[in-house]
């Protein structure tokens, strides 16, 4: 698995590439980035979106005049990292003092405008522990941004896979005790939030890690709402990250919770064994899922 930074970015490496794949292609998931295609209807349908939203949540909102002030003009010294959706800076807010993240969103970037707006949208209607809180955003002309509390020990990625000398690698109460707060903010988007939300990118890159290692699930642009009433899933393009992508959703389309059970269960084998859950370093791909149950059949 390359190293990636979470969301909102602590590592200054490339991102892993995602799964995407149109629910009717033949053939096996691809690994390919997607560019932004937008026509003008799109863009006034979010735009719209958006407005009504900021309506509503003045408080949420911010200039990008502000943000350029809590970055310092995006100084390369408060660069945390690159992800999905674009850069990432720490900043601090001259209104009230407080550190934050800010994602800036790229144009040539994986996610775009429909990711953003979920993001916004997913963030301002959950709240819980387990969560990373959204402060708020800027969506000031052409300008994407996102400003999210800052979550100081990164994310659990770097613990397993992105170790430098002055960390200690985690022990094994830490670890469980980042299990069980992973696991509670799933069970809250599964069976709490109503509607109920499939988080569809749970991986060790997105779950960040505040003071005492507190766990927080971060990144909602993939996320969908669940199925209700009698229906049993959710039809969509497969998108993801190659390694913790479950099976069934790949080869079909249909998305349900087991899916995020799935990669749950692939990140505890990363808490488990300390391997990644792609593994390239042999120059070929292998699989964390793979190799365990190899493992298990050899013992």
């Amino acid at each position: 698995m390359s190293p990636n930074c979470p969301c909102f970015g602590w590592r200054k490496k490339k991102t892993k590439p995602k799964i995407n794949e149109d629910k009717d292609s033949p053939g096996p998931s691809r690994i390919d980035t997607v560019e932004r295609q937008e026509t003008p209807a799109r863009r006034n349908t979010l735009d719209d979106t958006l407005s009504a939203h900021e309506n509503k949540n003045k408080e949420n909102t911010f200039t990008y005049r502000q943000l350029v002030a809590a970055t310092d003009n995006f100084k390369d010294t408060n660069f945390l990292g690159q992800g999905g959706f674009g850069a990432v800076y720490k900043g601090k807010l001259a209104e009230t003092g407080q550190v934050v993240a800010v994602k800036q969103l790229d144009d040539t970037g994986f996610q775009g405008e429909k990711e953003f707006l979920v993001e916004v949208l997913m963030l301002s209607l959950m709240r819980h522990p387990n969560l990373v809180h959204l402060i708020g955003y800027c969506a000031e002309g052409t300008q994407r941004l996102l400003v999210y509390e800052y979550m100081p020990l990164g994310s659990l990625e770097d613990h397993l896979l992105g170790l430098t000398p002055e960390m200690k690698p985690l022990d094994w109460n830490t670890r469980m005790k980042i299990a069980a707060g992973a696991a509670r903010g799933l069970e809250y988007l599964h069976n709490k939030a109503d509607p109920p939300v499939i988080y569809r990118d749970l991986k060790a890159g997105n779950i960040l890690l505040g003071k005492g290692f507190h766990p927080k699930l971060s990144d909602f642009g993939l996320a969908k709402f669940g199925p209700t009433g009698d229906k049993s899933h959710v039809s969509t393009r497969v998108m993801g990250t190659h390694g913790y992508c479950a099976p069934e959703y790949a080869t079909t389309g249909k998305l349900t919770a087991k899916s995020d059970i799935f990669s749950f269960g692939v990140v505890l084998l990363e808490l488990i064994t300390g391997r990644p859950a792609m593994d390239d370093s042999q120059g070929h791909e292998r699989m964390l899922v793979d190799w365990v149950t190899l493992f298990f059949c050899m013992h």
